[in-house]
């Protein structure tokens, strides 16, 4: 029981620092808003946002941050 804690520490901690590189590459949402000021939000090219490399980002977010909660709750519980 002690080794299989032990992995999903070692897992948990990969994916900690996964999360943190993954927030930090992402755009600042001031980024947007000086789009969105100009007028230019909804032309042809923001179509294709979620193709973008920042939308890849943003999903990659979400989902690294939801196994990362479920594991900190399944190592609670253990």
């Amino acid at each position: 029981m002690e080794i299989l804690k032990l992995v999903m520490t070692i897992i948990q901690v990969l994916l900690g620092l996964f999360l943190t590189a993954v927030v930090l590459l992402q755009e600042g949402k001031t980024a947007g808003i000086n789009g969105a000021v100009g007028g230019g939000s909804d032309t042809f090219l923001s179509k294709n946002k979620a193709k973008t490399w920042n939308a890849k980002l943003a999903r990659w977010t979400k989902w690294v941050a939801i196994v990362f909660i479920v594991l900190t709750l399944v190592i609670c519980l253990l």
